[in-house]
């Protein structure tokens, strides 16, 4: 018994001791809580990791913004019909072309997301959400179901503008894309695969970015991209649904995503909210967008370049060329120079370039900083449209004399006689869309549309107004007077 008691009195003696030494040995100085000792004796600091706490605040950023935008994003549902037309090469051999033609009608259905600007009823959404939409409707966030009318699309951007017949609605407030910083947190508020209502968040990934999937869609049109990349989770159906802040305010429409597998893989895409309010703005005003163009072509600029052409930097875009007559000419801007700035803001890819454009109409002035040698010069660009002028143009004036990227004119007598016939119009400008898509030029003359005579301009522009999803069949005449035909479907 008394062997036992010490070597218990031992052990416990043995414990103290140590601790006894440490304490003493601490408060020398010899030793602090930031240091350690290794195996072989020598003294490194000691590396102190900080756990995450939690912050409520974070958490409750996420809430109020969720809170804020889910009453303005809705569901778009689409019936969609396609029609094209078929030639009968059988009937037109006895009967001449156009005899026979058969129509072909392809339904299908499509859904989507919108966001609600305005308290009475419009919405904003993609392009290709609504595109060759036969019916469109709308379930806003409390099931109550609505039709929608196309105010105006621009597939440019593949945004798109709704009207429904509600007041009291929940716009959502906008929020300044330009602000907005890589690294900051953003939610993506959508329908994908159907399910409303849905929020998901991450971080903002990149700016001003280019994937070239607005010309892939649709190759009758100019692009204009300048995303904003995201993370956040975006799957189908997510298209025209709001991308906003901490705040709850919108930045951006979620557009498109890339991914293999069509579903998401970390990578999604939106037009930036400055871009959306200029191009909704227009559409509601005019119907169309009223798009000014600087009138140069330029060259994104690389270490190649810098080396081909002996530039300072690879800052800015390089002015490859300038079109005669366009506000960049008569600015006296010159192949060769460098663009660093539109307005305040620095542009070093074509795609900020074409976003900074974008933001403004024909009859704007905007300063525009360049590099001309060593040299850094500020050139006052007044903008003009397609056509050359500063003029804006309304819808209605627009669908008189023009349709499907086209613009008539009635023939003169001249041309009548030289063509020999009595009927027809000429194109007399040409732009991306359906009928450029088609082979058609500049100087050709449209005779006939569906075996009709086409008298006036107001006639063809009419037909292809009143007859949607429908087939067609047009007889043309070339500019040396051969006769050809193109059928498609609108």
């Amino acid at each position: 018994m008394k062997n036992k008691l010490q070597v218990v009195l031992l052990g416990v003696l043995g414990g103290f001791l140590p601790l006894m030494g440490y304490v003493a040995f601490s408060k020398s100085g010899k030793m602090s809580p930031d240091t350690y000792y290794t195996e072989r004796g020598v003294e490194a600091p000691v590396h102190q990791v900080n756990i995450p706490q939690f912050n409520p605040d974070f958490t409750n950023d996420f809430v109020t913004a969720s809170a804020k935008t889910v009453h303005s994003v809705v569901h778009v549902t689409t019936k969609v019909v396609r029609t094209t037309m078929q030639r009968d090469p059988f009937f037109e051999f006895f009967y001449g072309p156009g005899a026979g033609g058969r129509e072909r009608k392809h339904y299908g259905q499509g859904s989507g997301s919108g966001v609600i600007v305005s308290e009475d009823g419009y919405i904003v959404t993609n392009n290709h959400v609504i595109e060759d939409a036969k019916e469109i409707e709308v379930t806003l966030n409390d099931n109550s179901t609505y039709a929608a009318e196309i105010v105006g699309t621009d597939p440019s951007t593949d945004l798109a503008i709704l009207k429904i017949k509600a007041i009291g609605l929940s716009p959502i407030n906008f929020g300044n894309s330009d602000d907005i910083q890589v690294g900051e947190w953003v939610l993506a508020v959508g329908n994908p695969f159907n399910l409303t209502s849905t929020v998901t968040a991450g971080i903002v990934s990149a700016k001003a970015r280019n994937i070239n999937i607005i010309g892939s869609r649709n190759r009758d049109v100019v692009p204009i991209e300048s995303f904003i990349q995201t993370d956040a989770a975006v799957n189908p159906g997510n298209s025209g649904g709001a991308l906003v802040n901490t705040q709850g305010e919108l930045i951006g429409i979620n557009t498109a995503i890339a991914s293999q597998t069509g579903s998401y893989a970390g990578y999604a895409f939106a037009v930036p909210s400055k871009l959306v309010r200029k191009v909704m703005t227009d559409l509601i005003d005019f119907g169309i967008v009223q798009r000014g163009f600087l009138g140069v072509q330029i060259m994104e600029i690389n270490q190649k370049l810098v080396d081909e052409k002996k530039l300072k930097d690879t800052r800015g875009i390089y002015v490859a060329g300038v079109n005669e007559d366009s506000g960049a000419a008569l600015a006296k801007i010159k192949e060769g120079d460098v663009i660093l700035k539109i307005g305040s803001r620095e542009v070093n890819t074509p795609s900020q370039l074409q976003e900074e454009i974008g933001k403004r109409r024909p009859g704007d002035k905007v300063a525009i900083t360049i590099r001309r040698g060593t040299e850094e010069l500020v050139k006052e660009v007044l903008l003009k449209n397609i056509d050359g002028t500063t003029e804006l143009i309304s819808k209605e004036e627009l669908e008189r004399n023009s349709a499907l990227g086209a613009t008539f004119v009635e023939l003169t007598k001249e041309e009548r006689k030289e063509l020999n016939t009595d009927h027809g119009v000429k194109i007399s400008s040409i732009s991306t869309g359906k009928l450029k898509a088609l082979g058609l030029r500049e100087g050709m003359v449209i005779t006939k549309v569906n075996n009709d005579k086409v008298r006036s301009v107001e006639q063809l522009t009419t037909f292809f107004k009143n007859n949607q999803n429908k087939g067609v069949l047009l007889e043309i005449l070339t500019e040396s007077g051969k006769k050809d035909y193109v059928g498609f479907g609108l």
